[in-house]
């Protein structure tokens, strides 16, 4: 019997244009690497590009479509390629350390057909990870690897096979939580997420809770999520579990009527196509120490 042939990857950058010394030091980055990605697309997310090498595709958009909406219109440029069974998306002001990172991708995922998003670990350039990167509860070892329920947007892996069946991104939701969005789908399609620390992406230490529209769109999406995913008995649990968190986290009062505004802005417009996971993904993530309540 013949082996499987090795996933062919496909690098997606997602960019506003503000940050062109910062992609221009990624893509030299991906140019190290030791197993060279099939395809690479960068796209300008409402806003015009530079010029590139010639083996990048630059794609510029009209408007900003947010991380969801360009994420999925990079990823299908990728597929529409016919030659990528691995997008990893990489934050535009991200760094690969390490010249083995693809070469590692691809041997996860040939080692694994189930397999369907890998989590890179991040840490700043003093090589600290902050506890907000360990998609892990109960944990602030970063090096701690395995199944996981969710994923880090700055650098990840996705299965091509497995997008094409859940649907991609959610392009509502602009940004915040639509990792998890996708994850919870992944999931129940009974597709693996695994946080991988061996694969490093260097990026800036920052706080995403400083601009009020974080708040807002945090708010709305996480009931957006409740709504379009969990069982109903599980909705008020979910949503009751994070107002408490956010009330206690919370220290700006902007901050908090933002959020109570998103938190509204969830309940009166609509969430999309509501398929809420089966029991058995419920049991699963709890066994992986993260129920959907939390």
């Amino acid at each position: 019997m013949s082996a499987a042939p090795e996933p062919r990857l496909g690098i997606a950058v997602l960019t506003m244009g503000n940050r062109p010394r910062e992609v221009a030091a990624l893509l030299e980055s991906v140019a190290k690497q030791d197993v060279p990605p099939a395809r690479i697309v960068v796209v300008g997310n409402g806003s015009p590009l530079p010029e590139f090498p010639a083996e990048v595709t630059a794609v510029e958009l009209e408007e900003n479509l947010g991380v969801s909406g360009g994420r999925n219109v990079a990823w299908r440029r990728l597929r529409d390629f016919g030659d990528v069974d691995v997008v990893i998306d990489l934050d535009d002001d991200g760094l690969l350390v390490d010249a083995d990172v693809f070469r590692r991708v691809r041997e996860l995922y040939a080692e694994d057909p189930r397999l369907g998003i890998v989590s890179f670990r991040i840490a700043d350039e003093t090589g600290e990870t902050q506890r907000r990167h360990v998609p892990r509860l109960r944990t602030s070892d970063p090096m701690r690897g395995g199944e996981v329920t969710t994923f880090l947007g700055g650098g990840h892996a996705l299965s091509v096979a497995m997008l094409e069946q859940i649907g991609g991104w959610p392009d509502a939701f602009f940004f915040t939580h639509e990792e998890t969005d996708l994850a919870w789908r992944a999931l129940d399609a009974r597709w693996k997420v695994v946080y991988a620390p061996e694969l490093l992406l260097q990026h800036p230490r920052t706080s995403p809770a400083r601009h009020a529209v974080y708040h807002r769109m945090t708010a709305r999406n996480r009931v957006w999520l409740a709504r379009r995913h969990l069982p109903l008995p599980l909705v008020p649990l979910y949503l009751g579990t994070w107002t408490l968190l956010t009330l206690a986290r919370t220290r700006s009062l902007t901050g908090l009527r933002a959020w109570a505004g998103g938190f509204l802005e969830g309940l009166r417009t609509s969430c999309g196509r509501r398929r809420p996971m089966r029991w058995r993904t419920v049991w699963r993530m709890t066994k992986l120490g993260r129920p959907p309540v939390i």
